[in-house]
C-alpha cells in the first residue's frame, strides 16, 4: 500500500501543476491543448542546460535540481509566448494552435536533443540523461499506519510543487490580477469596461501556464523517465487537461482528479507485481488513467461548465 501511495504521489502532483498550469488559460478564455508541447519544451530547456553546466563546470546534477526546475518554468514560459502570440495577436483557431506546438515541440526538441548529443558530446543519442532525484523520508510522520507514506521517499520537486500550486491558487482566487483572469474566460467586455487590457491578462495567463507545464514536465525527467528524451511526450499533458474538465476548471476538484489518475496508476503497477504478470503488461497498465478519464467524462461532463468566453476570439469592437 505504501508503494501505491507513493508512487502516485509522485505522478499525481506534476500532473496538478501543469493542470493548475491549463486553468490559468482556460479561465482566461484561451484554450491551450499546448500543455503537452509546454511541458516538453521545458524538460528539454532545463536538461539542455543542466547536462551542459554539469559536465563543462564538473558539478554534480544532484546539486543542479532546484536550477533545473527554474529553467524549466522559463523554456515553458518562452515557448509558450508562440501560443499566446497566434491565439490573441493573431487571433488564429485555438485549439489548432495548441495542436500544432505540441507537435512542433516534440519534433524540435528531439532534434536538437539529437544533433546537440552528437556534436558536443559525440554520441548520437535522443537522451540528456539527468538521472532520478534524489528521496528523502520525514522521520516519525512516516511511521503512522497508511497515511505515514506521504511522508516516504519524497522527491525534493514535490514540495516545491505544493508550494507553487497553493500560491497559484492563492493568486487565482484571492487577488485583483486573478479576479480580472477569471473575468476574460467569462466576460472580457467586463474587464474590458473596467480598465484592464483582455489581451494583456491572457498573454500573462498563457505564460504563467507555460511556466507550470515546463515544471511539471521537467518533474517527470527527474522521477518516471530519468532522462529528458521522446518519452516525456506520453499524453502527460492531455492528462493534464482531462483532469481540469474533470474539476471544473477549480483547483481542489482538479487535485482530487489529478490524485485520482495517479493512484490508477501506481494502483495498476501493484496488481501487476503482485500477480507475478509478465513485465509486457506494464504497458497495458499505462492506460489505466486514460481509461479512468473516458469513464469519468462519460458520467461527468454534463456537470461541467467552462468558462463562458473559453475559445472565443476577443473582439473588442463586439458587444
Amino acid at each position: 500500500m505504501d508503494t501505491v501511495i507513493i508512487d502516485g504521489l509522485s505522478f499525481a502532483l506534476p500532473l496538478f501543476i501543469m493542470a493548475i498550469g491549463g486553468i490559468y488559460s482556460e479561465r482566461s478564455g484561451i484554450i491551450n491543448l499546448a500543455i503537452e508541447g509546454l511541458q516538453g519544451f521545458g524538460a528539454f530547456f532545463s536538461a539542455l542546460f543542466v547536462v551542459l553546466i554539469s559536465n563543462f563546470l564538473d558539478i554534480p546534477m544532484q546539486k543542479l535540481l532546484y536550477l533545473a526546475l527554474f529553467l524549466a518554468m522559463i523554456g515553458g514560459m518562452l515557448f509558450s509566448i508562440l501560443h499566446a502570440l497566434l491565439c490573441i495577436h493573431f487571433k488564429a483557431n485555438q485549439v489548432i494552435s495548441g495542436v500544432v506546438i505540441n507537435i512542433l515541440s516534440m519534433a524540435t526538441t528531439v532534434f536538437l536533443t539529437t544533433q546537440i548529443n552528437s556534436i558536443v558530446f559525440g554520441a548520437m543519442s535522443d537522451k540528456f540523461q539527468i538521472g532520478t532525484s534524489s528521496r528523502f523520508t520525514v522521520g516519525g510522520l512516516s511511521s503512522i499506519p497508511i497515511i505515514g507514506a506521504i511522508f516516504k521517499n519524497i522527491y525534493p520537486f514535490e514540495l516545491v510543487i505544493i508550494v507553487i500550486a497553493i500560491f497559484a491558487a492563492y493568486v487565482l482566487n484571492k487577488t485583483k490580477f486573478g479576479l480580472r483572469l477569471r473575468a476574460c474566460g467569462d466576460n472580457p467586455h467586463a474587464v474590458d469596461a473596467a480598465g484592464a487590457e483582455v489581451s494583456k491578462v491572457q498573454f500573462k495567463a498563457v505564460m504563467i501556464s507555460g511556466a507550470l507545464s515546463g515544471l511539471g514536465g521537467i518533474a517527470f525527467a527527474y522521477s518516471i523517465s530519468t532522462n529528458f528524451s521522446p518519452s516525456i511526450y506520453m499524453g502527460y499533458g492531455y492528462l493534464a487537461i482531462a483532469a481540469l474538465i474533470f474539476g471544473n476548471w477549480k483547483v481542489l476538484p482538479t487535485f482530487g482528479a489529478c490524485l485520482l489518475f495517479g493512484f490508477a496508476r501506481s494502483g495498476g503497477y501493484f496488481i501487476a507485481r503482485m500477480l507475478e504478470l509478465p513485465s509486457t503488461f506494464s504497458d497495458l497498465i499505462m492506460i489505466l488513467p486514460y481509461v479512468v478519464t473516458l469513464l469519468l467524462l462519460i458520467f461527468f461532463s454534463k456537470t461541467n461548465h467552462p468558462p463562458r468566453a473559453l475559445g472565443d476570439i476577443y473582439d473588442k469592437g463586439k458587444r
